[in-house]
């Protein structure tokens, strides 16, 4: 992730939960927030919403994360673990939106674990973080049919989906691979500041990470326009 985010032109810089909460460092001093996947606070059920909650019973902390949130100039992406935990922080998030219904944690209805790739097919273009012209992207899931991402049908008609599997029916296993409604795999709010996605977007950000790939591709994949997206959104 931080690899992706330097290659795109920001300063990528590792932050643990420690440093905030023991105030080596602040979000007051980064544009960018973002909580990475690979099974951060643990590889169990449940890890994001133990992370949100070390947030949202410190209040120092809580305070943090809101004047973050609430600042004009700042985005967040959550992804896997990140966005279980984006998800239960939805009451500081203007626009919260994001999380409603949230389920991150459920079991999938397929009941098993597995890596694998799948198309995803992008619903909106005017965010400031997501490729902008390309309409069907392969990602990396990851275990990801542990979980099912905010789903809640409530969210269509007011286009909170940011994306869905795509293929033949969206709802049925393995096109659908953890039985999330409609297939959305991605939420966001109405600017595109915050947003949180179950799949790996980091994985798959350089044409060689990809098991398949259309001719001239170059060495980047369409995916690495969303974090240019968001360098150029920064300014």
């Amino acid at each position: 992730m931080a690899y992706a985010f330097y290659r795109a032109g920001f300063a990528a810089v590792d932050v643990h939960m420690t440093d905030l909460i023991d105030g080596r460092q602040s979000l007051a001093d980064f544009k960018g927030l973002v909580a990475c996947g690979g099974f951060s606070y643990g590889d169990v059920l449940g890890a994001g919403g133990g992370w949100a909650k070390t947030i949202l019973h410190n209040p120092r902390l809580a305070e943090m994360f809101i004047s973050f949130f609430n600042r004009t100039d700042s985005f967040a992406l959550g992804v896997c673990n990140g966005c279980q935990m984006m998800s239960h922080l939805r009451s500081v998030i203007p626009e919260r939106r994001i999380g409603r219904a949230s389920n991150a944690t459920h079991r999938s209805s397929s009941k098993a674990d597995w890596c694998r790739w799948r198309s995803l097919s992008r619903r909106r273009s005017s965010l400031p973080a997501w490729p902008e012209v390309v309409r069907r992207l392969p990602t990396r899931m990851a275990k990801a049919v542990q979980y099912s991402p905010p789903t809640s049908s409530a969210a269509r008609p007011r286009g909170d989906a940011l994306c869905r599997f795509a293929g033949a029916g969206d709802e049925r296993y393995p096109y659908n691979p953890n039985g999330s409604a409609a297939g959305i795999t991605g939420l966001t709010t109405a600017d595109g500041r915050f947003t949180i996605v179950m799949p790996h977007p980091e994985r798959v950000f350089r044409t060689v990470q990809m098991s398949w790939q259309p001719p001239g591709l170059g060495e980047d994949s369409p995916w690495m326009r969303m974090f240019r997206n968001a360098r150029r959104w920064v300014g």
